[in-house]
């Protein structure tokens, strides 16, 4: 339940990025203003990272790691929040934060179908439920919103792999695996963004973007990692679809845009098909190779059984390594059960 926890977290802190975007796409372009979010995401890092190499030291990641992190910053450090920033372009944000629930349903059909996740049949009425609610939300929709549905649809698809990717790093804690990102995703978002036109932004609103991608980006991606690792990218996902709930909730009070009938409509759709998706664990038995990785963990999960030299009883990281093993207990498809079944 805690990885739950951390993902609602998550879509809090990303929810606040959807109107303090479009307030600050007033200055900059869509390339720039994601290139100094992603900057502030690796600034918000770099102290927790600072802090995790003295008590961790320095862990080289394997070739399989390194492809993974390269997929996490291209396809959702720089090629997604470009998408999803002119999207702002063709609908406003509470419509755009609503049409952020597609990135459920990306990262639910591609992690059933290549990344092994499990995808009870709950857990797809949920994934359909999505659809349904999508699809009410644009029925009626001109085409203006149409471009933007297409804009997000394709980031959100771009999202579902960088989910899928970072709730299978070995090696690498969440904070860490973030500041790689942002720092790559922000320099080349915002070289070519000034490349393509002049950075005419006023001191205060370049830190202000900054600020925002610390928070609203650097914190949220991590929180979500971290929930990915802990119970599937997929359930992770489906807590953090309230993120665009919340960003229409700030919309309406910062600009003081109407909530529709079918807006609510598919609102309550989205909550129900939610709920469906994340409650769903399932149990078999099960084989575990033998397995060396860091990440954070406790003692009371069945599957963390060495010792240390002095008691711990709370949640904490270090490498460490599982034997071989075989047993059936209820789960979902965290980092220690990336099986088929």
């Amino acid at each position: 339940m805690y990885g739950l926890f951390l993902a609602f977290a998550a879509a809090v802190l990303f929810a606040a990025s959807v109107p303090a975007s479009q307030l600050l796409l007033q200055y900059f372009t869509p390339l720039q203003l994601a290139g100094l979010l992603y900057l502030g995401a690796a600034a918000g890092m770099a102290p927790v990272v600072s802090t995790e190499r003295r008590r961790f030291g320095r862990v080289a990641l394997d070739g399989a790691n390194r492809m993974r992190l390269a997929g996490m910053v291209i396809l959702g450090g720089i090629v997604a929040p470009i998408l999803l920033l002119a999207a702002f372009r063709f609908a406003t944000a509470g419509t755009v934060g609503l049409l952020l629930n597609f990135e459920v349903v990306a990262t639910a059909v591609l992690g059933a179908v290549l990344f092994q996740e499990h995808m009870g049949r709950g857990a797809w009425v949920g994934v359909i439920g999505v659809v349904a609610a999508s699809a009410l939300l644009c029925g009626t929709a001109g085409g203006s919103n149409a471009i933007a549905a297409l804009l997000v649809a394709a980031a959100c698809t771009c999202w579902g792999i960088d989910n899928l990717l970072a709730a299978m790093i070995d090696g690498m804690t969440p904070a860490r695996s973030t500041l790689w990102k942002g720092a790559v995703a922000g320099v080349t978002n915002l070289t070519l963004g000034v490349a393509a036109g002049a950075l005419r932004a006023s001191a205060a609103a370049v830190v202000a973007a900054i600020v925002v991608g610390a928070v609203s980006y650097g914190a949220s991606i991590a929180l979500h990692t971290a929930a990915a690792q802990r119970v599937g990218a997929v359930r992770a996902q489906g807590v953090f679809a309230s993120a665009p709930f919340v960003a229409a909730l700030l919309s309406l009070a910062i600009f003081g845009e109407p909530v529709t009938g079918l807006q609510a409509a598919a609102a309550v759709l989205f909550v129900i098909s939610v709920v469906a998706l994340v409650a769903t664990e399932h149990e078999h038995p099960h084989r575990h190779s033998p397995l060396e990785h860091l990440h954070a963990h406790s003692h009371d999960d069945d599957h963390h059984r060495h010792e240390h030299a002095e008691v711990v009883t709370s949640e904490h990281t270090h490498w460490h390594r599982h034997e071989p093993e075989v047993h059936a207990h209820p789960h979902w498809p965290d980092l220690h059960h990336r099986h088929p079944h």
